[in-house]
């Protein structure tokens, strides 16, 4: 990891997400690739049409995703790394997580970029609740 490696924004918060700020934040002269992922709301789940859903968060979730972040920036050669997860309601399409890694080549963006969302989602205790089209609903990523 470079010295000048750093987590530029990690966030957990209700307000709609812009996936321009997100990449604008990891953006370094010394880094050659960015790699991007973002996480919107589908129309299914489980072969269940979805109508809507909500994330809620746990108090320590900001917390334990900057230790995620943390632990990210220390394993791969990135330079820059932001996250960015909303909670409350969100509708079909919104955004609901963005995640992106600069680094001096696309290799290593790509891999942090993969780990970060894959840690995030196993890791930081955000919960999703889910209303699907017959009035039935579903908690995911309850411990």
């Amino acid at each position: 990891m470079s010295s000048s490696a750093e987590i530029v924004l990690c966030e957990v918060r209700e307000d709609a997400l812009s996936v321009d700020e997100v990449l604008a934040s990891v953006r370094h002269p010394e880094c050659g690739g960015i790699a991007l992922f973002i996480g919107v709301v589908r129309d299914h789940d489980h072969g269940e049409q979805v109508d809507a859903l909500d994330y809620s968060a746990h108090p320590t979730a900001a917390d334990t995703l900057r230790r995620v972040c943390e632990e990210v920036l220390a394993r791969h050669g990135a330079l820059r790394l932001a996250a960015v997860h909303r909670t409350g309601h969100l509708e079909i399409g919104d955004t609901a997580v963005v995640v992106a890694v600069a680094a001096p080549h696309r290799g290593e963006a790509f891999d942090a970029c993969r780990d970060l969302i894959d840690s995030l989602k196993s890791t930081v205790p955000i919960w999703k609740h889910q209303r699907f089209a017959d009035g039935s609903d579903e908690w995911v990523g309850l411990p």
